[in-house]
């Protein structure tokens, strides 16, 4: 029997069967997922909200109670509206820069390479202590990508974490064995861009 043949209230009843079986099916397939560990995240790719996804999974483990880390190896001495509001806080949140952030306009890879292992010392504290339950590296896969920083140190720091430890790592180009190593992967895409247009940034959307 065709649909448009069936009253309203058979309609109904179809589409709540139709609901049923998707939530049962639904339901068996999280049944099976039982592994309960911290995660490996990783944000990369040449779009736009990388760390804009990361500081969003901070506010939602803040508001279950969960106490964070942030490390920002490129960004630290920006006032962002982020870290004004995570800044509310109080000692729920840990915020720790890299000083003077990276020398791009004279190139003084020395000093850069001191302050990517400086951030790196404070990150591998967070990343092992018991105290934080999410840690979140931004633009480390920055300093990763210039070697600044050894990537075989940094992977066995991320192995070696508390098994409930979660880790987030943002910036563009990824290392590849990162990326193997990491349990959830986002590529961010980009389509547009307002900056191609003339737009500079815009307060509350850029920082």
């Amino acid at each position: 029997m065709k649909t448009e043949d069936l009253s309203e209230a058979e309609v109904n009843a179809r589409h709540a069967e139709k609901m049923r079986r998707k939530k049962e099916a639904r339901d068996k397939i999280i049944a099976t997922k039982t592994i309960e560990k911290g995660l490996l995240i990783v944000h990369t790719g040449k779009g736009k909200g990388k760390s804009t996804a990361a500081f969003g999974l901070v506010f939602r483990a803040l508001g279950n109670g969960m106490k964070v880390a942030v490390v920002q190896f490129v960004k630290g001495r920006w006032q962002t509206g982020e870290r004004v509001a995570l800044e509310k806080f109080g000692d729920q949140v840990t915020f720790a820069t890299m000083g003077e952030g990276f020398t791009w306009e004279t190139q003084d890879r020395a000093r850069d390479i001191a302050a990517a292992k400086a951030a790196w010392e404070k990150a591998r504290e967070f990343v092992m202590d018991a105290e934080h339950d999410l840690v979140v590296l931004d633009e480390l896969n920055i300093v990763l990508r210039y070697e600044y920083l050894d990537l075989g140190e940094v992977l066995e720091v991320l192995n070696a974490r508390p098994r409930m430890k979660h880790v987030v790592v943002t910036g563009r180009n990824a290392r590849e064995e990162l990326v193997e190593a990491a349990d959830l992967v986002t590529e961010m895409e980009q389509v547009k861009h307002p900056f191609r247009s003339g737009v500079k940034a815009q307060r509350g959307i850029e920082f």
